[in-house]
């Protein structure tokens, strides 16, 4: 199967072989002329944060390199299994369906050479309603509720409902804007908002402005609940991302991971996530969802095989134990 590539290289560097890296004592074997990453669309998060960590690649290991524009998680997962690019970027959930050959992009084929190589922040899951609608937890929100769930599609429209489901809420799905769901539920039209997303939500804190809000948490059962039954992990909101809040609000959160495929030499991927996860600083520097972008959180894929090079950088210098078994090759 071949797909098509949605554009050219963007935001593409290329640099002399001066760089870290560059200086001829990391054996090269194998590796590639240049590289791409597969991001999403311009003016997101993973665009800005996939072309700024590609180019940081390109600068330290004195390659070329670049992001790509695609149509994010899903496509990524193909595009990296196919070897069309050599890194992209994805949420778990999409990585699990991919896995499991529900990818829409390719129905049917299980996209096993798609291998986790560094973590990189969380979409966490949360839930607003008015306070006049009276409704402070998950079991009071009202049978049939109008529950909006974002713009059709998103990661939050494909979770957001099954969570509820399992969780026993019936409701009404509506989709939308952030913002446009927003002033539904601040008119009236909508009983409750489920989030996906990152926090302070604008629509949330512009809601909170304007009149008196309730942001919903799990109960410590339904997160374990969400937990076992999805690609998600245990999530704080923090007090101090809503004035609304008193206290932390428990949710749980969907991880994103960049990926590589599983066939590139073990060497170079070792060397791209050294220059990744080795200075903090200068990820948060390229977009600030890379303050998560830390050595410690490598536990929270529980869905990809990782590549041998990531899984030796992170044995050698992040202390992590990964199973010989989900290692890919192992």
């Amino acid at each position: 199967m071949k797909l098509t590539k949605m554009t050219a290289f963007a935001m593409t560097t290329a640099l002399c072989a001066t760089a870290a890296f560059a200086d001829g004592h990391m054996d090269r074997t194998g590796w590639p002329e240049s590289f791409t990453v597969g991001t999403a669309s311009q003016g997101g998060t993973y665009f800005a944060y996939g072309s700024g960590w590609a180019n940081l690649v390109a600068e330290e290991l004195g390659m070329t390199g670049g992001g790509e524009v695609t149509g994010g998680p899903m496509q990524n997962m193909a595009l990296v299994h196919t070897g069309e690019v050599a890194f992209g970027m994805t949420t778990m959930g999409p990585a699990a369906e991919s896995l499991a050959g529900t990818n829409p992009i390719a129905p049917g084929l299980q996209m096993t050479n798609a291998c986790a190589m560094f973590p990189m922040y969380q979409t966490p899951f949360s839930v607003t309603a008015l306070s006049s609608s009276g409704i402070t937890s998950i079991d009071e929100i009202p049978d049939g509720a109008r529950i909006g769930f974002g713009p059709a599609g998103s990661t939050s429209d494909t979770y957001f409902p099954r969570m509820m489901e399992e969780l026993g809420v019936n409701f009404e799905r509506r989709n939308g804007g952030w913002s446009d769901l927003g002033g539904q539920l601040q008119d009236g039209l909508l009983d409750v908002i489920a989030f996906a997303a990152g926090v302070p939500v604008p629509a949330v804190s512009q809601l909170e402005v304007q009149t008196d809000i309730n942001i919903i948490e799990f109960t410590e059962e339904e997160q374990a609940q969400i937990m076992a039954a999805f690609p998600v992990s245990e999530f704080n909101i923090s007090a101090d991302a809503y004035t609304t809040l008193e206290a932390p609000a428990r949710s749980v959160s969907m991880w994103n991971f960049a990926i590589a495929n599983c066939e590139l030499p073990e060497s170079f991927v070792y060397a791209v996530v050294d220059t990744v996860m080795s200075d903090n600083a200068r990820m948060v520097a390229i977009h600030g969802a890379a303050r998560s972008t830390l050595p410690e959180n490598w536990d929270k894929n529980g869905v990809l095989m990782w590549h041998p090079g990531a899984a030796r950088w992170f044995t050698e210098n992040a202390g992590a134990t990964i199973a010989a078994d989900q290692i890919f090759g192992g």
